[in-house]
Parts: C-alpha cells; structure tokens; sequence
C-alpha cells in the first residue's frame, strides 16, 4: 500500500513538471485574480478584470476603485500590474466614461507606480521610473483600435510592467449626490508577436502665454527627428477652452505635409491620418496650436487648472520592432523662421459655439441651461473606419422568448445597462381602437392593471422591478434620461409622460388625455421620446396622424418643432408618413428618425431641425420601424413585414453610421419576426428587439470574441450566481476560444496522461522484476531522493512640474497636474529600448479604425 502511495506521488509530482511546460496564461490569471484589490460594489458586480480570449489573448479592466472626489480640477491615480510575465501586446483600447464627470484620462505604463494605494493624488507622482504614455481620451471619444499587426509592446525585458491610470475630474458638480466613479479602460492585448510596435509621439508648447483680449496667439512646436523611420497612423490634439485649432506637420526639404488638423473642442478620439505619414531621419515635425485670448483680463499660461491653457499635439506611430522606441516628446520649437512657410489653413479655426467650450471641459462651467452646440465636423472627422467583419447572431440561451408579455411597444436601457420593456399587458391595438379622428373608442376598459414597465437583468431576463400599473391604455414608445427617468408615449392617452425609476406617480406629463391636436399643448399617437444628455431638452415624434418633431425643454415648454407630412409623391426632406422611432446621436448632437412608412432614416441637427442627411435601402422595403445607436458608430434598424408580391425580408439591420452602408444583417433562429417594433443597442453592441405581434424580446450579441466576452463581464451586473447566468458565461467563454483548435487542446491533455501510465507501468515491472520483496521498501528510499531533488528545485521620471518651475514667470501652482495630461515628460531623446525580431515588417496596416 504505502508502495501505491509512493508511485502516485511521484506521477503527481512529474505531472506537475509536465504541465508546466505547457502552461498558458490562465495560472498567471489566477494568481492576479487573488491578488486583485475589489472594487466598489457601486461600480461592478466582479472584482476580476481579466477575461481570457483562449491561449494567446486576453482582456484587461483597469478602473478607478469607487472614487468620489472632493474637489474640482482633482487628478486622481491607481495602477494595475501586467497580469502575465512574458511579452504582451495591447492591440486595442475600450474606455468606459462620461465627460459628464471625467474631463479626460490618460493610461502610462511604467516599471513601479509612485504609489501602493489602492488610488492616490497624483500630485505625488505617476511613476518612480518613467512613464510613457499608452493612450489618452477626452470628450466622450469612442474606442480606439490599432491596425492589425500594430500593438503597444508590454511586459517582457523591456515592457511596461504596471499601467497607471490617470483621471482628471473637472467640474465635480456631477458628484453632488457622492456617488462613486469607475472610469476607465479596457485593454486588449495578445501574446501573439506583432511585426509592428505602436508608440506615441507627444508635441506639446510649454512656454506659450496667451495676452488678454488678443485676437489670435499661435503656439509653435517643431523638432528634427533623429530616429529609425516611423510610420504616423492618427493622430489627437488637445487644447482648453481657448484653443481654435490644432495643426500638426512633417516637413521635408521645405515642403510641409500634413498629419492632421481638428479643433480641440469636438470629441479628442484618436482620429486616423487621411493619407498616412512616414518620417524618416532629419525631417522636422512641427505643430501649431491657435488660441484667442478674448474674454480674458489676464494673461493665461500653460498649465492644468481651469484657468490654464494646454498645446498637445498627440501621434500614434509605428515602427519595425527591431527599431521601435515607445515614446518621445517635443517640447521646443527648433526653428521659428520656418513657420513663416506654414500653410495658411493652420490658422483657419474650426468654429465651435462658445457655449460648446463650457462644455468641453467641464472646469467650473454652469452648462446645464446652455443650448448644445453643433459638432461641425468635417467628412474625414466624421468619418470612423468600422471593423467589416462585424456580425451579431441571437444570444441562444437568453430565456426571455418564454417571458408572459402583452404586445411590447418599447425598449430601452438603464443607466445600469439593464433591460427595460414597455407592453401593452391585457390591451391590444386593434382596428376599434380609434375612430376616424383619432380618439379612443375602449376607454370603458380603463387603464393596464398589469405593470407596463419591466426592468429586467439582461443576461438572464430576470425581473429586478417592475412599475406602470393603472397609468396607461395603449403604450407605445420608451426613453431613458441619463439620470434614469422613463421617458413614454401613449397612443391612446395622446400624452408623453416622465417618470421615475421608482416613482408611481408621472413627474411630468405633456399633452391632454384622450384628445388628439396638432398645436403646441396637443399631440395625435405620439410615437417616442428623446432626451438630450447634455442639455436635457426633450424630443417628441408625433406621430401617426401627425407628421412633425417637437422640441420641449427639460421642464416641458414647448420650445420650436419641424417636419410635415409627406406628399403622395417622392417624399423630400423633413417630410415623414408616421416619424416611429427617434436615435439621438449626442457626440454629433443630431436625430435620427425611422420615418416608418417611407422605409427610411432621416438625421436632422438637434439645435436647428436642419435636414443633414436620408439614409435608404433598397433592403428597408417599405417601412422602417426603429433604430438605434451605439456609441462607436453603428446604427441598428429593423424593417416590417414586406408588402405582397414584395420580397423584402423583414430583418434586423446593422450600419456605419457614417457612411450608411449596410455590414450586417440579422434574423432570430428561434421563432421569427412578426412585427419588430422597437429595436435598443448598448456600448457593447448587444441588442435586443421587441416584437408587438410576437409579443417577444429577442437578444442579439456581436461574434466579436474581444467584445462578446469583456462586455459580456462588464456590465454593470452580479457576476452569475444562477444556473441560468452560469450557462450564458460558459457560452460566451466557450464562443471566445473558437480560434483554438479543440483536437490540439485534446491531444496536449491526452499526452501526458499516456506518458504517466507508462511511466507507472515501466516502475511496476522494475520493482518486481528486479527488487522482488524487497522493491517496495527500495523505491520508498529513491522517491524520497527523488522527492528531495523536486523540492530543492522547486524550494522615477522628471516631472513637468519640476520643469516650469526653473522657468522664470511660472509658479509650481498647477503644473504638477499638468505632468497627469501627458504633458509632464521631458524630452528623451532614449526613451524606449530596441529589440531584437528576426523578421522584417509587412506591409503597412490600413489606418486606425474605431470598434
């Protein structure tokens, strides 16, 4: 027996020495998981920010821990170290925060944070050793994704070993309720070597001081580049509220190229190079910031506050990895006469209402009754390269196909990311329901007694509350404010009502019960609501016996309206047959409208009504009922049943927002489409869609791995507790490891376990062949040797405050904040260390692209 023992001891102990040459980086999430610091239980539902992709990729969370801070222009710090050893590449960036309370966050990666703490003042510092800057967001900017074959080169020998998260909160006033902000980030990255190492180039003037009252001050920058070629791919600039424009400039041999030029004021995204830009040895790169001093009675500096301004000019690059040096800075300007050569559009400002610079920034500023300005952004501004490929099919395990709903008329999502449904409960819309003037003809059933808002958990479809009972007849449309109010319609009542999460009774109502009317108190089967995050005016479609959309203030005043009906021809701009469903698009402050029956999309400027753009497809058929949109650039749509003798299918359809070109299309496996009604996109790019005939909320989820599995862990939800949300988490894991071949996983398992039954077998026939009796007690002695082997085996960067400081005129006041906007890196020339590839680049990658 104790023979027995001894052998599976010693399996034991060569299995353990087997498997750790195949070893993946799941032990290493492990023990970063054990390690983790948790976060606020206001924040997340999951204290693990790693989520495995299979063998070479994997997902990194990096979030402020629950942070509430105290003071205005507060720049607070935490660090996250590398979860893995060896060499990894961050390929992708996905923040998650709101200018509403963030003015801008900025990722570094380094060697030893300057702190130990769960978070600290970053005063203090960012790093012990020095910092280069990995990613930087301001203004609401959607995600950033490098080419393929490009990535920011961590760990190893020579990587970054910690990130550090910087976030500068502006105007704390969105902090007066004391809750707790999670900003942050979510990486990407792959141990897959990448051809192509990604760095950052930062421009930025350090001496500028802006008169009082002057018209236009120009900030120039320019250095010679002394390094290996680099390749430009995008670019981001950053001002404060006094910047006009930003330029940024290779010049050669006198001729000035240009990199990238966009006002400081719309969303600071990184936007990719037009016609990108290779700099090779000795050429010079050069920027200029324009800036207006009017409004001002003192000069203004460079520094971080309110008060302050900031020149920064960012350029994302890359290079051959052999060459490649992750960061480099210029802070000078090398030759001020060769800026007399400058093309004029330099100084051409962007124009951006001054309303929009309160915005921007968040210092101080009073917004909430401002009017949002127009972001006027050029084509190439607009324009965002979308991932193709993209695709969604139904989420098979979600269970909400069995949930008992009446006819479902709306959806929306909370600012929790739950599901929330608006049905009809025991009513239905049939054709007694109105008379040929749009009144009501079954008021004698009284209102719904069923509760007609659902708020469910959207991986599960559980109920987590549920409201709306006794209030409406026949509900149509849904909205959610950024502060969770219900925004509704009721076609029969006539009325738009705002309402609590909890509340139930209507904290608002607009419109008189059961008289339709097309005057400024009066509406006819409203359709839907749309709120403006940023100023809170309200936005009405109405409806079906009106043609129009209606603006309100954040109170209920009517405030303008545009749209009439379309004509029996080619129905023109501005006019609508049943304005359905509205999207607002807040980063490019327009509405979008599905004008149902004219089987199209029409966008318009939220400040104006101005007609900018149709979108209309074939494909759409004759009537297009909703659409959605998610951050990042996608539109999504659903169509109705096609028209006999029409073939048109009715489906779901998925669109770049900005060109309006159709990517995708999508039907549900399970029942079918019988009259989607209403259609809701998250970030994440899960969409559900309501059926009102079908009386059913389907789910649909992006096939993306690198989407699907860290959204998927990221919502702000209980991690999976029920056998139900275990199954889905198993599924989405399981979708995210289809890239590794299962034969390969089966036949790495099935060796050693063959290898170890030899080995057993072979002991076995040694020790009676020939140690006989005795072989028990013998092999007790040499596993003990053994055993003993086994276990004796086994057993500060510079600171930009420091730098104004030696500069006569400036005070230290500030400017160890402005080191936390990227701006605080001296110039060094070394930075970055060189490494060793045995193979040349390919090609270069296709520009930045936005996921």
């Amino acid at each position: 027996m104790a023979g027995l023992v001894n052998n599976l001891l010693i399996l034991i102990l060569v299995l353990q020495n087997i498997c750790s040459g195949f070893r993946s980086s799941l032990s290493v999430f492990k023990r970063y998981k054990d390690a983790t610091r948790s976060l606020s239980s206001e924040c997340f539902g999951s204290t693990r920010p790693v989520i495995s992709f299979g063998l070479s990729d994997f997902a990194l969370d990096i979030r402020m821990p629950g942070v509430t801070p105290k003071q205005s222009d507060t720049y607070l710090c935490m660090s996250v170290p590398l979860p893995v050893d060896d060499e990894a590449y961050v390929v992708d960036f996905k923040p998650h925060a709101s200018m509403d309370t963030v003015h801008h966050m900025l990722l570094f990666g380094c060697n030893e944070p300057s702190s130990n703490e769960n978070y600290w003042d970053c005063d203090e510092g960012i790093c012990k050793d020095k910092s280069n800057i990995l990613y930087a967001w301001a203004r609401n900017a959607p995600p950033t994704r490098l080419p393929k074959g490009v990535g920011f080169r961590v760990g190893g020998e020579t990587g970054s070993k910690f990130f550090v998260l910087q976030v500068h909160y502006g105007d704390i006033s969105a902090f007066r309720d004391k809750h707790k902000d999670c900003s942050g980030v979510t990486l990407h990255l792959t141990h897959q070597k990448q051809p192509l190492i990604a760095g950052m180039y930062l421009m930025m003037s350090v001496n500028t001081v802006i008169p009082p009252g002057e018209k236009v001050v120009d900030a120039d920058i320019a250095c010679h580049y002394k390094r290996f070629p680099m390749h430009l791919f995008a670019y981001r600039v950053h001002t404060h509220r006094l910047g006009k424009v930003v330029s940024g400039y290779r010049v050669r041999n006198g001729q000035w190229t240009l990199i990238g030029r966009q006002s400081p004021q719309v969303p600071q995204a990184f936007y990719p190079v037009e016609h990108p830009v290779d700099v090779s040895y000795d050429d010079i790169l050069a920027a200029r910031c324009v800036f207006s001093g009017e409004g001002r009675t003192t000069e203004t500096h460079i520094g971080g506050t309110a008060n302050d301004e900031m020149c920064n000019f960012y350029i994302m690059y890359y290079m051959e990895a052999k060459h490649a040096v992750s960061y480099t800075t210029c802070t000078q300007n090398a030759n001020p006469e060769m800026f007399r050569n400058i093309p004029q559009e330099a100084n051409i400002p962007i124009p951006v209402k001054p309303d929009m610079l309160k915005m921007a920034h968040g210092h101080h500023e009073e917004t909430k009754d401002t009017d949002k300005s127009s972001l006027q952004l050029s084509k190439g501004e607009e324009e965002e390269i979308l991932d193709q490929n993209f695709h969604i099919e139904e989420a098979m395990e979600w269970p909400g196909l069995d949930l008992k709903l009446g006819q479902v008329s709306g959806l929306a999502l909370d600012p929790e990311n739950n599901l929330v449904v608006f049905h009809r409960g025991d009513h239905v819309w049939d054709e007694n329901s109105f008379d040929s003037k749009f009144v009501y003809q079954q008021r004698g059933l009284g209102p719904i007694e069923q509760n007609t808002i659902l708020v469910l958990n959207p991986s599960n479809a559980k109920l987590l509350r549920s409201t709306g009972k006794n209030l409406f007849y026949l509900p149509h449309g849904l909205s959610i404010d950024k502060d969770g109010n219900y925004w509704v319609t009721d076609v029969a009542l006539h009325q738009v009502f705002k309402l609590g999460a909890d509340a139930k009774e209507p904290l608002l109502i607009l419109g008189v019960a059961l008289q339709p009317g097309s005057d400024n108190s009066h509406f006819c089967q409203p359709t839907d609501v749309a709120v403006d995050p940023v100023t809170g005016s309200v936005y009405i479609s109405d409806g079906y016996c009106n043609s129009r959309i209606i603006q309100f203030s954040p109170n209920g005043l009517y405030v303008m309206q545009w749209g009439e009906e379309s004509s029996s021809g080619k129905a023109g701009p501005g006019q609508f047959r049943i304005p359905h469903s509205l999207a607002l698009i807040p980063e490019l402050s327009q509405l979008c409208v599905a004008d149902r029956e004219n089987g199209r999309i029409q966008c318009f400027r939220l400040e104006t009504g101005e007609f900018v753009r149709e979108i209309k497809h074939r494909s759409f058929g004759r009537e297009l009922f909703a659409v959605s949109y998610a951050p990042g650039g996608l539109l999504f749509a659903v169509n109705g049943m096609p028209y006999p003798g029409e073939s048109e299918p009715v489906q779901g359809f998925v669109m770049n927002f900005s060109t309006g070109e159709i990517i995708d299309t999508f039907i549900p496996l399970r029942k079918s489409f019988e009259m989607p009604h209403d259609i809701v996109a998250s970030e994440d790019k899960t969409v559900f869609v309501g059926d009102v005939h079908a009386r059913t909320v389907w789910k649909f989820a992006s096939t993306e791995t690198s989407e699907t599995v860290v959204e998927a862990r990221l919502k702000n939800n209980p991690e999976p507790t029920d056998p139900l949300k275990k199954q889905e988490k198993h599924h989405l894991v399981r979708q995210a490891s289809t890239g590794v071949s299962f034969v390969l996983i089966t036949t790495l398992l099935i060796i050693p376990v063959v290898v170890l039954l030899a080995i057993l077998v072979f002991i076995r026939w040694r020790k009676t062949a020939v140690y006989g009796a005795d072989g028990e007690h013998k092999l007790d002695s040499n596993s003990g040797r053994i055993l003993g082997r086994l276990r004796g085996k086994g057993g500060g960067g510079l600171n930009l405050g420091n730098f104004f400081a030696s500069h006569k005129g400036y005070s230290r006041k500030g400017f160890d904040r402005l080191s936390t906007e990227g701006s605080d890196q001296e110039k060094d020339e070394d930075d970055g260390t060189d490494s060793e590839e045995e193979y040349s680049a390919p090609p270069p990658p296709q520009a930045l692209s936005s996921s």
